[in-house]
């Protein structure tokens, strides 16, 4: 289930949160996820045992990084990747989004934890599925991973060019009728529905995965949204997921 703490603003899964595993995905008054200072303020407030807060430099890729802290640094970042899974403690894996969906994943048993960045490139690439994949490499196991999904833009306000629709119809076939409907004309994808669909398929069982019910374009009130500031000021909603 996702629920909203209003004392941290953030959203978290109740799959995901315990005694040992700590993560949200954050709101536009959480405070702009691009300004570094939103992540170390939140970290200092409510994660006083963190060591260091990981950066991607996100880059719309299916790059996968495998993280180990230099305990040196408060601050890390990694270059060129949109996918950071980790087994350190007190490590702070972060990325930023205003309209792509922010995906969480966490191993229990092994420790095992992980977050990604997925637009339209990294979805129709899979990049959710390269990071359940990772995240087996390191000696998890299918069925003990949770994924929660976060917020990003709704089907209702997607619509997609006929290009883009034959190249996510070419690799996903078997469910295009699923993400994809018309409204007065237009195609619209449903980005949420197909990271589920690809996680799931992957066999991650479906009472793990938590999926987001709202959609960042249509709730200005909470969310920051590309498709709808672009043409002026907009931010990007800070989501992190960490191990104790």
């Amino acid at each position: 289930m996702i629920l909203y703490d209003p004392d941290l603003k953030i959203f978290y899964s109740t799959l995901i949160n315990d005694n040992r595993f700590f993560g949200g995905f954050g709101t536009r008054a959480l405070g702009d996820g691009r300004n570094i200072d939103t992540a170390i303020n939140f970290a200092q407030t409510n994660i006083p045992n963190f060591k260091t807060i990981v950066i991607p430099e996100q880059i719309h890729s299916v790059n996968v990084t495998n993280f180990t802290a230099n305990l040196i640094d408060n601050v890390e970042r990694v270059s060129e990747t949109d996918g950071i899974i980790t087994k350190d403690i007190n490590s702070v894996l972060t990325v930023i989004t205003a309209d792509c969906s922010p995906l969480m994943f966490v191993d229990k048993k092994q420790g095992i934890v992980g977050i990604s960045h997925q637009g339209w490139r990294g979805s129709v690439k899979r990049l959710g599925q390269k990071m359940i994949k990772k995240i087996i490499e390191l000696g998890g196991k299918k069925e003990n991973i949770y994924v929660a999904i976060g917020p990003s833009i709704g089907q209702c306000c997607y619509d997609i060019d006929d290009e883009r629709y034959y190249e996510f119809v070419s690799e996903f076939d078997g469910y295009a009728d699923k993400i994809f409907h018309r409204y007065q004309g237009d195609l619209h994808l449903n980005l949420a529905l197909l990271n589920y669909l690809q996680v799931k398929e992957l066999g991650v069982l479906e009472k793990n995965i938590d999926h987001f019910p709202f959609c960042t374009n249509c709730d200005k009130k909470r969310f920051f949204s590309f498709r709808r500031d672009k043409k002026i000021d907009y931010g990007e909603m800070l989501s992190f997921v960490v191990k104790n």
